[in-house]
């Protein structure tokens, strides 16, 4: 488990993170959403221990990140969203750098990146911008690593390399691992991450999973437009609303609409959502 308690993080004197805290359990692939410019990349890279908060503490699992102790570094990677084109074939890359994670299969990287269609004799800096992504999430799955921070990893992706990731994801990692993956492209993971985390500035607005967020706000698929509703948007044959959920019904959840309604009602979902 990983525990944020009163992080705070400043770029000079701008003010990014203020005040954060929260728990991020084994288990469970968080989806990390917010506004260009709210911090998600700076959370993650406090989480790899590649910067110092200002105020507070990131625990993870009785270890402090910024310390980069080997016996850390080696449960944990960051894939950034801008990565390297390097002069070396993606085998090579993968073989060399592998050693240091313990868990780290080579074999298992080659999987990956046949699932992708990436062929692994290619030097990078020859390949496209998708095909160099793909290489390096290859990587990042094969690790095998406890805790992984991916940074817009759907970023050059095509439609079907998309379908891929979020098959590779659900297939490649441990059941006990925790994963945090930051998107502005909500569509693209929506199967796949729970619980969901949403930044606002300075702030968290949502630490919530799935179910958490049925039992308090009802997604409605009809054809009856709420005036009530905190968000709807107009779909093919009818509408996609988000209500406050007054008489416990299920329905399924909507990712992209909830973050909408998030942001028309901050303080209202989460006043809702707060644990």
């Amino acid at each position: 488990m990983i525990t944020i308690d009163n992080l705070g993080f400043s770029y000079g004197s701008q003010p990014v993170l203020d005040h954060i805290s929260m728990k991020l359990q084994a288990g469970r692939i968080y989806g990390l959403l917010g506004e260009n410019g709210v911090g998600k990349t700076t959370l993650l890279t406090l989480l790899a221990g590649l910067k110092k908060p200002r105020t507070g503490s990131i625990d993870t699992e009785g270890r402090n990140p910024y310390r980069r102790e080997p016996s850390f570094l080696e449960e944990q990677y960051y894939l950034p969203d801008e990565v390297a084109p390097l002069n070396e074939t993606a085998v090579r890359f993968a073989k060399v750098r592998g050693a240091f994670w313990p868990n780290y299969s080579q074999e298992k990287f080659l999987e990956i990146l046949k699932e992708f269609e990436v062929d692994p004799a290619q030097k990078m800096n020859k390949m496209s911008s998708g095909q160099l992504k793909k290489t390096y999430i290859s990587f990042a799955l094969a690790l095998g690593v406890k805790h992984l921070f991916l940074d817009e990893p759907t970023n050059g992706l095509d439609i079907p390399s998309k379908a891929q990731f979020r098959k590779a994801v659900t297939k490649y990692t441990a059941e006990d691992s925790v994963i945090v993956i930051s998107t502005h492209q909500v569509r693209d993971l929506e199967n796949i991450i729970d619980p969901i985390i949403i930044l606002d500035r300075q702030d968290v607005l949502v630490n919530a999973t799935l179910e958490e967020i049925s039992e308090k706000l009802y997604f409605d698929y009809g054809t009856e437009l709420h005036p009530d509703a905190l968000y709807s948007e107009q779909l093919p044959g009818g509408f996609i609303q988000v209500l406050v959920n007054a008489t416990g019904e299920e329905s399924k959840v909507n990712i992209e609409a909830f973050f909408n309604a998030v942001h028309k009602n901050k303080e209202l979902v989460k006043n809702l959502l707060k644990k």
